[in-house]
């Protein structure tokens, strides 16, 4: 029944709902931006590298692009591309890189409103995302309760199975390793990781998110180097599969648009999560550099690219080139047999290790979401936090031993559901935020370094922290509003 229920539910929300609403979203805002996602890449790349420095209340833009990468890349990149693939073809591909495009300029409308909406926390950090620009933006509370449940199903407990159940999918099938005592291995490393809140696992993240990822992308260029000749062939085979152009795909099987159009939606945004609101909960706790709601922006913007248009791509490149694209609900072992076909057996080892780092960090930041979002709920106390963490460990060990179909089913449900409330309330506020990107490009234009001002936005007026957003006087937001503008 269970079962009957996940897949009603997952071809309700992705066979119509979401895969029109995320791209429909996307190209709003991508219009409504004027592509800024094309023509404000370079300064994304500029403001993330002089993003280091951060502050007692927040962290550095550079520590939230890490565990926002850290949550971004896990199985998604690895195994859920080789699901999409052996799913729906490659046609699949190529509308994960279309989903990855458009949500580049939804990322960068969700994480500035996270930025404007912060708060801070009893112990003075600042805290935000979604449910907070709900509640304070929209005046809707319960939109940001709803929200909240659905990102702590998501990302506290079902998307920590699946990272989970990857990794002992990985290390069984290389290594021959017991999934039991796999998991009870996960289940001690990530406890003694998120007991030290989320400064502890910006600190992992900082440190292991650049290295796993440039190893991976290295053996996956030397992969596309020693096969370079096949490389039109294969973007040829993408582009013609996503369109319906080709018959059928490798094997004799034949696979429809819809399919391919609805399996790289999904796993594009179970990869990237642009428009999903998680990237945001992270994106708040940043001190940006420079001083204005819209810098974090550009920054998470960049994140998305890296996610789908680098490492996603990356993964598909070493499937694609193996040519086994036999359809699988098990992308890990996928993954793993297509990396061997490439340079033997060590291709299998590095894949589990690679599996092993990126779930495991995805795992850690997944739970800094969830954390914020416990803290919304609980009225920014952090009396319920050791139950809710002893819920995440038990979620990590029950992933090490699912199904692991029904365990992608649960997540493309919850995902959903918390994709679909996000959304609405992006649009609804999407006015404001993009004023504010447009104040930041006006100041940017004039050769100025960025300062948020917030009298230039009286509705502004009672929703901001009283604590943040200050000009470097000792004034409330609300106070600078009642100054006038210099001229």
């Amino acid at each position: 029944m269970l079962e009957t229920i996940v897949n009603f539910l997952n071809a309700l929300l992705w066979g119509k709902l979401l895969v029109y609403g995320l791209v429909g979203a996307g190209l709003y805002f991508t219009l409504r931006l004027a592509f800024i996602q094309l023509t404000h890449f370079g300064h994304s790349i500029k403001v993330l590298a002089m993003s280091r420095d951060g502050c007692e209340s927040g962290l550095s833009s550079f520590q939230v692009f890490c565990t926002s990468m850290a949550a971004r890349v896990g199985a998604g990149n690895m195994a859920g591309v080789a699901v999409a693939i052996g799913a729906a073809g490659p046609g699949a591909v190529f509308w994960m890189w279309l989903i990855a495009v458009l949500g580049m300029a939804t990322a960068m409308i969700e994480s500035t409103l996270a930025q404007i909406y912060k708060v801070k926390d009893s112990d003075g950090q600042f805290r935000g995302g979604p449910a907070y620009y709900m509640e304070k933006g929209l005046g809707q509370r319960w939109m940001g309760i709803l929200f909240s449940l659905f990102l702590i199903l998501a990302f506290g407990l079902v998307f920590n199975a699946v990272q989970a159940n990857t990794i002992t999918g990985a290390m069984d099938k290389v290594f021959g390793f017991n999934p039991m005592y796999v998991g009870l291995a996960l289940v001690v490393f990530s406890g003694f990781v998120i007991t030290g809140g989320m400064r502890k696992v910006a600190r992992v993240s900082e440190i292991l998110v650049p290295v796993m990822a440039l190893a991976y992308i290295l053996v996956a260029f030397m992969v596309v180097m020693s096969n370079l000749e096949q490389i039109p062939a294969i973007f040829s085979l993408v582009f013609k599969s996503a369109f319906g152009w080709q018959e059928a795909a490798a094997g004799g099987v034949a696979y429809s648009v819809a399919q391919a159009m609805q399996a790289g939606i999904a796993r594009g945004l179970f990869s990237n999560e642009a428009g999903m609101g998680s990237a945001a909960n992270v994106a708040a706790s940043a001190s940006p550099t420079p001083n204005h709601p819209a810098s974090q922006g550009f920054v998470q913007m960049f994140g998305v690219f890296v996610d789908t248009i680098v490492i996603c791509t990356a993964t598909a490149a070493i499937i694609l080139l193996s040519g086994d694209l036999g359809s699988t609900d098990d992308g890990i072992r996928m993954t793993i047999g297509a990396l061997s076909s490439h340079v033997g057996d060590w291709g299998g080892a590095f894949i589990a290790v690679a599996i092993f780092l990126f779930c495991f960090t995805s795992i850690i930041a997944n739970y800094s979401y969830a954390e914020t979002n416990v803290m919304f709920l609980s009225g920014n106390s952090k009396k319920a936090l050791p139950l809710f963490r002893l819920c995440v460990l038990a979620m990590v060990m029950f992933g090490a031993m699912a199904k692991i179909s029904l365990v992608w089913d649960l997540a493309d449900v919850s995902m959903g559901l918390m994709a679909t409330v996000n959304i609405v309330a992006l649009l609804l506020l999407s006015g404001l935020a993009i004023r504010v990107i447009n104040d930041y490009r006006e100041q940017l234009n004039a050769g100025t370094i960025p300062e948020f001002d917030p009298r230039k936005f009286p509705e502004l007026r009672e929703q901001l922290d009283g604590s943040i957003w200050t000009d470097g006087e000792d004034l409330s937001p609300a106070e600078q509003l009642e100054r006038p503008l210099n001229t």
